[in-house]
C-alpha cells in the first residue's frame, strides 16, 4: 500500500453505506481523514457500532444538507445519482466528488488492469484473473464492481501484484487520476440512460477509463462494430484490438474456427467451455490482456477449457428431469439477454421482467423466436408481453416474480429444453440487487426439484 498524505486532516463525506461506502470510510480513517458517513436508510446496529467505535460520524435517515457544512471531499457510492440534493448541493459549492476504486488507484502499489464495457464485464475480469493466476499463482485479485471492493483489496496487495478491477460508468465518473496500465472496452450499448440523461453521456463516462493512459499503456477494444473503432482513437495508450469476426489480426481474434493472438494459435473455438458468441467475445479480450502480461497460451487454454461461467451470468445451476436451469441475472438490459439467449440453440422457456426504464423491447423480438415460452413479471412484463406476442411465442403467463415464475416455467418446458432467467431489466422494482433477484431464482429451482422429486 503506497503512503499517501493528501486525505490527511481532510473532512471527508461518505455517502451511501453500502460495501463501497463502508470500505472507503475505513481506508480514509487510516489514511488520516476525518470521516463522517451518510446514508438515506438507517444504518444496522452492527454497523453504526462498528463505525462510530472506529471514530466516524454516523448521520442516517436523510440527507440534511449541513453535512456540507466544512467539508473538503465527497465519496458517492456509484449507485446514487448525481441529481440527489446532497449530490447537486455539493456540485454547486464546487466539492471534489469521488468513487471508492479512485481512492484504491491511489494507494496502489501493484499494477492496475481495468475493464468496462455494457456487458460481460464481470465474466471477463474473471477470465482474466485466473489467466494471470494460472501463470503466477496468487498474484492476481479481482475487485470493483465484480461485487468485492477496489479499497478493500488495494490494501492487501504488493508491488508485483495485479488487480483486474471491474468499473462501471457510475464509478468512472468519479475518477481523477486511476491510470490502469491496461484498459478493456467489452462492447457499448444502451444502458443507463435514466443515470447518465443520454447515450452519449453514458459512452463518455465509459470512456473515462483511458482517459489518463499513456503510450506506455494498452487499451484493448472490441473491434467488431465501427462506433468501437473510432471511439479507440480518443484514447493514447497503444490499442490492441479483439475481434470474433476477424476484423483485425493485431491483437485477439478468431480465424477459421481457432482463436488466435497476433500470429499465435492459441485454440480451437470449440474447447471454449462457456457457451455463446458474447462469450466468445469475452474470452479474446481475456486472452489479449493475458498474452499482453506474458501469459503462455498453454495457461490460456487450460483456463477456457475449464471456465464454467460466473455467479448471476449465465450461470448453470441444475438439470432435472432433462431440463437445464441458467441464472443470468445480472442481464440487466436488452443487450445482455439477447446474447444469453444466442448462446442456446435448443428451444428456451424465458424468465423476463423488472425494472421500468421506459425502454419498449422490439429489438428482442427476433430473439424470442427460439421460445418454448414466457414467463414475465415486474413492472416490465406488460411491454415484455406486447414483444413476444408480436414475436409469434405462443406460451406467455405472468407472474409476481423470478420466485414464482419457475415452477410455470417447469410445468411450460419439455425434455431438453433451457429454463433461462434472463429479465433485460434492472432488480430494483422488486429486489434491492441483481445478485438477490439471481439468489432467490436458483433456491426456487432447487425447491422446485426438491418437490417434483418427492412425487
Amino acid at each position: 500500500m503506497k503512503k499517501v498524505t493528501k486525505y490527511q486532516d481532510k473532512k471527508v463525506l461518505v455517502i451511501g453505506l453500502g460495501k463501497s461506502g463502508l470500505n472507503a470510510a475505513k481506508l480514509l480513517l487510516r489514511l488520516g481523514a476525518q470521516v463522517t458517513v451518510n446514508d438515506k436508510k438507517e444504518a444496522s446496529p452492527e454497523v453504526q457500532t462498528q463505525l462510530t467505535q472506529m471514530g466516524v460520524r454516523v448521520v442516517t435517515g436523510s440527507h440534511p444538507l449541513s453535512l456540507l457544512d466544512g467539508c473538503d471531499l465527497i465519496v458517492k457510492n456509484p449507485g446514487i445519482p448525481y441529481r440527489n440534493e446532497l449530490v447537486a448541493a455539493a456540485q454547486a459549492q464546487g466539492l471534489p466528488i469521488l468513487t471508492e476504486p479512485q481512492l484504491a488507484a491511489d494507494i496502489l502499489e501493484g499494477q492496475l488492469v481495468a475493464i468496462t464495457g455494457t456487458n460481460g464485464k464481470t465474466t471477463t475480469t474473471t477470465m482474466i484473473t485466473e489467466m494471470l493466476n494460472q501463470a503466477r499463482p496468487n498474484h492476481a485479485f479481482k475487485a470493483g464492481n465484480i461485487g468485492i471492493a477496489a479499497s478493500q483489496v488495494a490494501q492487501e496487495i504488493g508491488a508485483d501484484d495485479v488487480m483486474v478491477t471491474e468499473l462501471s460508468s457510475f464509478q468512472l465518473l468519479g475518477i481523477t487520476d486511476l491510470h490502469p496500465h491496461i484498459a478493456v472496452l467489452n462492447n457499448l450499448y444502451e444502458a443507463h440512460t435514466d443515470y447518465h440523461g443520454s447515450r452519449e453521456e453514458y459512452v463518455k463516462a465509459k470512456m473515462r477509463i483511458t482517459m489518463n493512459q499513456t503510450a506506455d499503456d494498452y487499451f484493448v477494444v472490441n473491434w467488431d462494430q465501427e462506433e468501437w473503432r473510432t471511439l479507440s482513437q480518443a484514447s493514447s495508450a497503444q490499442v490492441v484490438p479483439f475481434s470474433r469476426q476477424n476484423l483485425s489480426q493485431a491483437g485477439a481474434y478468431v480465424k477459421d474456427g481457432t482463436i488466435y493472438f497476433r500470429d499465435e494459435a492459441i485454440m480451437p473455438v470449440t474447447d471454449v467451455k462457456l457457451p455463446g458468441e458474447h462469450n466468445l467475445e469475452n474470452a479474446l479480450a481475456a486472452t489479449a490482456v493475458a498474452k499482453l502480461m506474458g501469459v503462455s497460451a498453454q495457461a490460456i487454454r487450460q483456463v477456457l477449457m475449464n471456465f464454467g461461467g460466473v455467479r448471476h451470468r449465465t450461470q448453470y445451476v441444475a438439470t432435472f428431469k432433462e431440463r437445464k436451469f441458467y441464472n443470468d441475472s445480472k442481464a440487466t438490459n436488452m443487450e445482455a439477454t439477447e446474447k444469453a439467449l444466442s448462446g442456446f440453440k435448443q428451444p428456451v422457456v424465458l424468465l423476463a421482467g423488472g425494472l421500468d426504464r421506459g425502454f419498449s423491447f422490439e429489438a428482442l423480438e427476433p430473439y424470442f423466436k427460439n421460445l418454448r415460452g414466457i414467463v414475465l413479471f415486474g413492472e416490465t412484463a406488460d411491454l415484455l408481453e406486447e414483444a413476444a406476442q408480436d414475436a409469434g411465442v405462443l406460451n406467455i403467463v405472468k407472474t409476481e416474480n423470478a420466485v414464482t415464475a419457475v415452477p410455470l416455467a417447469y410445468q411450460m418446458s419439455q425434455p431438453g429444453d433451457v429454463i433461462l432467467l434472463s429479465p433485460a431489466c434492472a432488480s430494483w422494482d422488486q429486489w434491492p440487487t441483481f445478485e438477490v433477484r439471481g439468489d432467490r431464482y436458483i433456491e426456487a429451482v432447487e425447491e422446485l426439484i426438491k418437490k417434483e422429486s418427492e412425487k
